[in-house]
């Protein structure tokens, strides 16, 4: 803990619509047991609560992760115990369960206004509601678009980021997605590094989060991110990921 108080976590810009967040961001998902084990409600907010003490006030959620939005509602939660103008939340929708328990991809107008209604309500945020009638909401993002989907999101409203599974061993997104991203002046959140992106921070220690803050210091010369880039050649991995 002592070293992680001697890290000044830095702000920076997400996106070019005036949004800024701490350059490491927290994304909440292995706190409901998306990936594992969920933690007890206490322990969860106290990790989020243990971030916000390190500097990172980016966190990351969604209306599908845990059982029965269960992370939304520990999100919730736990932001009411922090300065809320001090924070980002950044939360998904766009996947509806069938009958037959599948997902299927859904955007249609009322599915979005029932969702956002929804999660406003699960992350108690309800004194936002005015400033969304103010049309004072800003910021929208996409999470793991197509190419595609990416333009035709942007020709309707600026899109602010775009979080997409980036790291050494994903590196697909170089061909396409990376390129368009400064034409159209978004920003990334999440996996590997790259100028104007917020990489991802997901732990369910403490011990394991002071590392992670630490990482900040990390400065890696163009010489290192060659050497890294040939060591694993983006040829021989894409679609490989698992």
């Amino acid at each position: 803990m002592a070293e992680a108080q001697k890290v000044e976590m830095p702000r920076v810009k997400l996106g070019s619509r005036g949004l800024e967040v701490s350059k490491l961001w927290f994304g909440c998902t292995k706190l409901s047991g998306v990936y594992n084990a969920p933690v007890a409600e206490e322990e969860g907010i106290k990790i989020i609560q243990e971030c916000f003490d390190r500097g990172i006030t980016f966190f990351d959620t969604s209306d599908i992760y845990g059982l029965d939005h269960a992370n939304e509602i520990l999100e919730g939660k736990a932001s009411k115990q922090l300065p809320q103008e001090k924070i980002q939340l950044a939360t998904k929708f766009g996947f509806s369960k069938t009958d037959s328990a599948q997902f299927v991809i859904k955007g249609t107008p009322e599915y979005v206004r029932s969702c956002f209604e929804a999660s406003l309500k699960r992350l108690d945020m309800g004194e936002l509601k005015q400033l969304v009638e103010e049309g004072k909401v800003k910021y929208i993002g996409l999470s793991e678009p197509s190419l595609d989907t990416i333009r035709r999101g942007h020709a309707v409203h600026p899109i602010t980021a775009l979080q997409m599974e980036y790291s050494v061993w994903t590196r697909d997104i170089e061909e396409e997605i990376v390129p368009l991203r400064s034409p159209i002046g978004q920003g990334f959140f999440g996996g590997k590094g790259v100028k104007g992106s917020v990489p991802a921070n997901r732990t369910t220690k403490i011990k394991n989060l002071d590392e992670n803050v630490g990482s900040v210091r990390v400065k890696l010369t163009e010489s290192d991110l060659k050497e890294i880039s040939d060591a694993v050649p983006i040829n021989e991995i894409q679609n490989q990921f698992m």
